[in-house]
């Protein structure tokens, strides 16, 4: 896992003791809402109220009435609908959402969701025609359209006509249609919320339609709003809280019948769902189908009131979850072995890694992987059979991913998206240019380092169910209000136990008498950088694991450190290494920190010397030889110089030492020869 830089929030103690009061909330939840910054009355009543948030007006969304009034029409004249979908969590839950209200209201009512791989995102002439063919006489979008200005052209040639629901950025101009209804159009001044997914937008829709009391619609159809919410990481404050809070409560007292067959595929059948296992097993599921085949079977598994027929369903759903892990593993180990094999790609600031028909399904999970590993950001291009390309990136806060592909956009067809994650496509034969051209802007825009907040330090000791109680006033967590994360410092590593078939490890962690297990997801006890008798800080999120009847705190290990190594250091000397391994100059006194003294290096080559094969990262030797982080640079340039001279050799498994009786001089390095002409 990459590096991150902690930071820990802060907070006034007299203002958490003030909200507790005046809320009736536990004082440590309001010491956690302090530290996310919801101080501000509107905020603390969205959290702590126990009236349900106020839902706005649908009718002051643009073009709200125009919408309105031609689906009433349609209806009222028996005029053939067709809703017009998106293959992803949300669009495949606004679609199922309005195709399910317009039935109940006895619409004539199709829906139509492109192919991902066949026909990408959005509206397509050909699909438009296929549509016309049916006798469709409207077409209403549901999480896309905003863009769809040719399409909207063809479907008024068809003699059709379109209203737009979508949630995605406008431009200036808009797709000719009867209403676009988008809350980010350019032309709608908003000082309330706006941050629907795509599914909220069609919430707001039905609700003007029906005119009826919210809270039954709520009821009606907040399973499918709220997963809709979550899968599009939208902000989980105001109306998305109420929707998201209302639709876990439904999921988990009564479901649909396709969604209680994906609940227990999944392993939930009698567990209680959370806004969290919603967007980790709920979710990744629907995204399944639509990503490696078609996103018609979770649409119509949300459809399905059969049990037998939604339990084939969502068998075929998790088939096809399988598939795409073991087709982004397959990728993911693909993508590090070349970043790896390359020193010009692996030091470089914005990695852009590409392969030969890599599935574009899943190469946007891919660069988050990357991302997560590397601590930069990633792109993955595939390379398609007829010479041109497609690629999706990650990013980390600090550095635009779509302002980056702006100031690149000659070398490119066709790019969008947002901060952290766009989507690309260019001719293959332009990928090397545009590497350059990415790395040159973030060059410009200055070194970024991912970020962890803690919410609070906290004495193991604290660590209990009640504690977990208390932050349920919180709830539901998710993109704007995440998982509160607490950090535990100076913890003594007792023991490392390896979980099912050692994929994972627990950790015995104690301090002061407070001894607690916690869970470190994906990573063997082999390949821990940390071992028995180490004293490290943890980062860790707690929830509940209810087995026969008794419930467990259960503790999950998010990041780990050596206690001994200063942060900042460590991060400067990364950042320092990597600007020398691009043969960029540096200053005199960096190029002094970054030289290894033929102390350094010896306490290098006999810790080496301790293992058959060093398995471990270089912080962990930097930890290892008794560095604080201050000389770390100058470890990672040794392993280089002991490299070049032909003493230790890389390999996948890590770093072995070559047999050698010769006398060397470290002097002779070309490596420190550098170095030292930088000082």
């Amino acid at each position: 896992m990459g590096r991150k830089k902690w930071v820990v929030s802060e907070f006034d103690k007299d203002l958490c003791a003030e909200i507790s009061q005046q809320y009736g909330v536990s004082p440590f939840a309001a010491l956690i809402a302090v530290s996310k910054g919801i101080t501000d009355e509107g905020d603390l009543d969205d959290f702590f109220s126990e009236e349900p948030v106020y839902l706005s007006d649908p009718y002051e969304l643009p073009d709200m009435e125009k919408a309105v009034f031609r689906i009433r029409k349609a209806l009222s004249e028996n005029e053939k609908i067709a809703v017009f979908g998106d293959y992803d969590a949300d669009g495949v839950t606004s679609t199922a959402l309005l195709y399910i209200y317009l039935k109940n209201c006895g619409a004539d009512v199709v829906y139509y969701i492109p192919d991902r791989n066949g026909e990408g995102y959005g509206m397509n002439c050909a699909a438009i025609e296929s549509i016309s063919e049916q006798g469709v006489k409207l077409i209403v979008t549901v999480d896309n359209g905003i863009s769809a200005f040719e399409e909207a052209q063809r479907i008024k040639q068809l003699g059709m006509e379109l209203v737009v629901t979508d949630h995605h950025r406008a431009g200036e101009d808009l797709p000719e249609a009867c209403a676009v209804v988008d809350p980010f159009r350019l032309d709608y001044i908003c000082d309330g919320f706006r941050e629907w997914a795509g599914v909220g937008v069609v919430y707001k829709l039905i609700e003007a339609l029906e005119e009826d009391d919210e809270n039954s619609l709520l009821d009606e159809y907040s399973d499918l709003v709220a997963i809709g919410t979550i899968g599009d990481v939208v902000n989980l404050r105001s109306e998305n809280r109420q929707f998201v809070k209302s639709g876990v409560a439904k999921i988990n007292e009564s479901p649909r019948v396709g969604i209680e067959a994906l609940k227990a595929v999944a392993g939930f059948s009698e567990k209680e769902m959370t806004s969290t296992s919603v967007a980790f097993s709920i979710c990744p599921r629907i995204n399944a189908a639509g990503r490696m085949g078609s996103a018609l079977e979770s649409l119509e598994l949300l459809l399905c009131d059969d049990p037998l027929e939604a339990e084939r369903l969502a068998q075929s759903i998790n088939g096809a979850n399988l598939s795409r892990q073991a087709t982004e593993t397959e990728i993911l180990k693909q993508a590090i072995e070349l970043v790896e094999s390359s020193e010009r790609l692996k030091y470089s600031r914005v990695l852009v890694v590409e392969g030969e028909n890599w599935h574009t399904g899943v190469i946007g999970i891919v660069a988050a992987r990357m991302v997560e590993r590397y601590s930069k950001p990633c792109i993955i291009v595939s390379i398609q059979p007829d010479g041109t390309a497609k690629g999706s990136g990650r990013s980390i806060p600090g550095f635009s991913l779509y302002d980056a592909l702006k100031s690149c956009e000659q070398h490119l067809t066709q790019y969008g998206g947002h901060t952290l994650a766009a989507g690309l496509s260019l001719e293959a034969d332009m990928i090397e240019k545009f590497t350059d051209a990415i790395n040159d802007y973030a060059r410009r825009n200055g070194d970024v380092f991912p970020e962890l907040t803690i919410d609070c330090k906290l004495n193991p000791k604290y660590l209990n169910l009640e504690l977990l109680d208390a932050l349920k006033a919180l709830e539901p967590f998710g993109a704007g209000n995440k998982q509160p994360v607490f950090g535990l410092y100076n913890m003594y590593l007792e023991k490392v136990e390896g979980v099912s078939n050692s994929k994972h490890s627990r950790l015995i962690l104690s301090r002061n008498g407070a001894t607690l297990s916690a869970m470190k997801f994906g990573v063997s006890p082999e390949a821990l950088d940390f071992k028995a008798g180490d004293t490290v800080d943890v980062a860790v999120s707690i929830d509940k694991n209810v087995y026969m009847g008794t419930t467990r705190l259960s503790v999950t290990a998010r990041d780990i450190r050596f206690s001994a190594l200063k942060e900042n250091s460590v991060i400067e000397s990364v950042l320092l290494y990597e600007k020398i391994r691009r043969n960029e100059k540096v200053d005199s006194l960096s190029a002094v920190k970054a030289l290894p003294t033929r102390e350094i290096t010896a306490r290098v080559y006999k810790t080496l010397r301790k293992y058959p094969v060093w398995k471990w990262s270089s912080e962990s030797l930097d930890y290892r030889i008794g560095d604080d982080g201050e000389r770390y640079c100058a470890v990672m340039i040794a392993l280089d110089v002991l490299e070049e001279l032909q003493l230790i050799e890389r390999k996948n498994n890590g770093i072995k030492l070559i047999n050698t009786d010769r006398k060397t001089d470290l002097e002779s390095s070309e490596i420190i020869r550098a170095i030292r002409e930088m000082i």
